[in-house]
């Protein structure tokens, strides 16, 4: 099965990032995963500009990054001169989401929209068209290490019928407990991108799990 996969270095040694980002280049993982948390949305911090300005300095994969934050829309730019790759933002957090996502592709990104456990699929239906991968969360936003919810996999079975039912071919993202168990079971439902966390940093070998998780699946 083909997919992505994009570790998060929300649960990297943060001491050590430099020789993590080094281990990521060498890896068999695809994009790099950002989680910016502003305490407000989401209640936790996690790391802001400066953070993944190094970050972008020394990676040699696309940026992934996810906005936990409220109005997004001011920083639409600023992640754009870092070299951001996709922009996911949070549909609970956009009053005004077709321009959101269209001021995304608009400064050359590619457009994503997350989603809290609790918000169901459908309200995506008038904003097929204007983005390029849903991030469906299966734990409730804020940290790492949360167990996975199983009626994600449905979700994404309907969501995945929503787009091809529209002949689109939207990546379908899933962050939140994957591991060696459940990827499978994502894959097959339609996901085409996985975040990966604990199950990777948390590993006696970070790097040989990353290849476990994208080739013996």
């Amino acid at each position: 099965m083909d997919y992505i996969l994009a570790p998060s270095i929300l649960s990297a040694d943060f001491l050590n990032l430099g020789r993590t980002i080094e281990m990521l280049n060498r890896s068999a993982s695809d994009w790099l995963h950002l989680d910016i948390m502003d305490g407000v949305f989401v209640p936790n911090i996690s790391f802001g500009f400066p953070v993944v300005k190094q970050v972008a300095t020394a990676t040699e994969k696309p940026m992934d990054a996810h906005l936990m934050i409220v109005e997004p829309d001011k920083f639409i730019t600023r992640f754009r001169d870092l070299g951001i790759y996709s922009l996911t933002v949070q549909y609970e957090a956009c009053t005004h989401l077709n321009r959101t996502l269209n001021a995304i592709r608009e400064a050359g990104m590619k457009a994503g929209v997350a989603l809290n456990p609790h918000t169901p699929i459908e309200v995506l239906t008038d904003v097929l068209d204007d983005f390029d991968m849903a991030l469906v969360m299966s734990v409730n936003p804020g940290f790492g290490g949360q167990k996975f919810i199983p009626r994600t996999i449905d979700k994404v079975r309907r969501l995945r019928k929503m787009l091809d039912d529209r002949g689109l071919k939207t990546l379908i993202e899933v962050d939140g407990g994957v591991n060696l168990d459940n990827a499978r079971q994502l894959v097959a439902a339609g996901v085409n991108a996985l975040v990966v966390g604990n199950t990777v940093f948390k590993s006696p070998n970070p790097e040989a799990m990353i290849k476990s998780l994208k080739y013996d699946i």
